[in-house]
C-alpha cells in the first residue's frame, strides 16, 4: 500500500479551532459499513447504544507540555520550543524540539523565556543529554519529580496540534477545552479527542442506557502529530507510547463479550492499546508496557467492535486505522459526505461512529 492511497482534498475552513459548545452538540457521523450513513449528534450516542455494550474511555491527562526558552552557548543565545514527548525518569524526558539541528549533546537551556523577553516564572534549568534518530531529543532537569512536574505546570502551555496552534495562540480556554472531563492519569502531550465530546450527563444518560464505561490509560505521545514521512505505509514506524490495561478491567470486558455486549473503543487510543492487549483468541489480558502497533487494512481486529473517533487528517496513520476498521471504500465515502456536508474536522472538530467491516 502507499501512503497516497489515504489522502483526500479537505478544506481549510473546515479545520475546527474550537470546539462546539456544548461538547455534546458537536456532530456524529454513524458509519456502517454496508448500509449506509447516518447524520446524527453526539448528544444522541446513547440511542444509538445497546444494553449491554461497554464503552472503553482512555482517561490519561494533558499536560502544559509545550515550553519556550533560550540555549546560551558562550555569545550565541537562539530562543528554542520544546514539547515534550515522553517522561524518561523523574528528571528526564525526551522532547521534540526548534530548531532541534541546532541543539548539540551537553548545551544547557532555559525554559521558562518567551520571545517577549518576559520571564513567566523563575525559569526551569535542562541540558540536552543526547539526540535520537527520530527527531527526539533527551532533556535532562535540574529538578525532578514532583517538584519538576509542578514547574512544568507554571510554565508550560497545552500543546494545540500544529493545524490549531498555526492558526491562533493557546489560551486559558484550551486549559478546559483540550481536556476531557474524566482525565486523571498526567502524562499526555495530546487529548484523546473522541474523549473530549462528554459530559457527565451524557455519561449519566449512557449508563442509564444499561451501558457500562471502563477506563483505560494510553499516554498520547507527540508523535501523533508527526506526518508519515515514507511512500510505501509498510515502512513507517511508529513512535511507542506507554499505556496500562488493569485486571480489573481485562476481566470486566472480557465478561461483556461473553455475555454478547460489544466493546466501544472511544478514541483511536484506546482501540490500540486494547488491541495491544489482547491474543488472537479475543482474550483481553492485563497490560502495563509500551505499544507502537501500527493497524492498517487488512489487520484483524481482536476486541474493538465499534469505534468513536474524530475526522483524522489526509495520508495520517489514523485515516489508515479507520480505513482498516471500516473499510477503505466506505471511510473514502465518508469523509467525502462528511467534507460535503461542512462537518468539522480534528481534534475540536465532529466525531463520527465506525461500525466494523465484517
Amino acid at each position: 500500500m502507499l501512503v497516497a492511497d489515504f489522502d483526500f482534498e479537505l478544506p481549510e475552513a473546515l479545520i475546527a479551532l474550537r470546539p462546539a459548545s456544548p461538547r455534546e452538540s458537536a456532530r456524529l457521523l454513524v458509519v456502517k459499513p454496508g448500509e449506509g450513513l447516518e447524520d446524527q449528534t453526539v448528544a444522541d450516542l446513547p440511542g444509538l447504544l445497546r444494553s449491554g455494550d461497554a464503552l472503553v474511555f482512555n482517561d490519561t491527562r494533558v499536560i502544559p507540555a509545550r515550553l519556550f526558552g533560550e540555549r546560551r552557548r558562550e555569545e550565541s543565545v537562539i530562543r528554542v520550543e520544546a514539547i515534550l514527548h515522553r517522561r524518561a525518569a523523574p528528571d528526564s524526558w525526551t522532547a521534540f524540539m526548534r530548531p532541534g539541528k541546532r541543539l548539540k549533546v551537553g548545551d544547557r537551556i532555559r525554559f521558562g523565556q518567551r520571545e517577549d523577553r518576559a520571564c513567566s516564572a523563575s525559569g526551569l534549568d535542562a541540558t540536552v543529554s543526547a539526540k535520537g534518530e527520530g527527531g527526539e531529543l533527551s532533556l535532562v532537569f535540574d529538578i525532578s519529580g514532583v517538584d519538576l512536574d509542578l514547574a512544568v505546570a507554571a510554565i508550560g502551555e497545552m500543546p494545540l496540534p500544529p493545524y490549531i496552534a498555526s492558526k491562533r495562540a493557546e489560551d486559558d480556554q484550551d486549559r478546559t477545552d483540550y481536556q476531557t472531563v474524566y482525565a486523571r492519569e498526567d502524562g499526555s502531550v495530546a487529548a484523546p479527542t473522541a474523549g473530549l465530546h462528554f459530559t457527565p450527563a451524557l455519561l449519566e444518560a449512557i449508563a442509564a442506557r444499561g451501558v457500562s464505561s471502563h477506563f483505560v490509560t494510553l499516554h498520547v505521545g507527540a508523535g501523533t502529530f508527526l506526518p508519515v514521512k515514507t511512500d510505501v505505509v509498510a515502512e513507517h514506524r511508529m513512535h511507542a507510547e506507554f499505556g496500562v490495561v488493569s485486571p480489573e478491567t481485562a476481566s470486566a470486558l472480557n465478561a461483556v463479550r461473553a455475555a454478547g455486549g460489544r466493546i466501544v473503543c472511544v478514541g483511536t487510543t484506546s482501540l490500540r492499546l486494547l488491541e495491544s492487549a489482547t491474543d488472537e483468541a479475543g482474550v483481553i489480558a492485563p497490560f502495563a508496557d509500551d505499544t507502537a502497533i501500527f493497524i492498517t487494512p487488512g489487520y484483524r481486529f481482536r476486541a474493538a467492535d465499534v469505534l468513536m473517533t474524530n475526522f483524522h487528517l489526509p495520508k495520517s496513520t489514523l485515516f489508515m486505522l479507520v480505513s482498516a476498521f471500516a473499510g477503505q471504500e466506505t471511510m473514502k465515502a465518508a469523509y467525502g459526505h462528511a467534507i460535503d456536508t461542512g462537518y468539522r474536522f480534528y481534534s475540536y472538530g465532529d466525531s463520527s461512529l465506525l461500525m466494523r467491516a465484517a
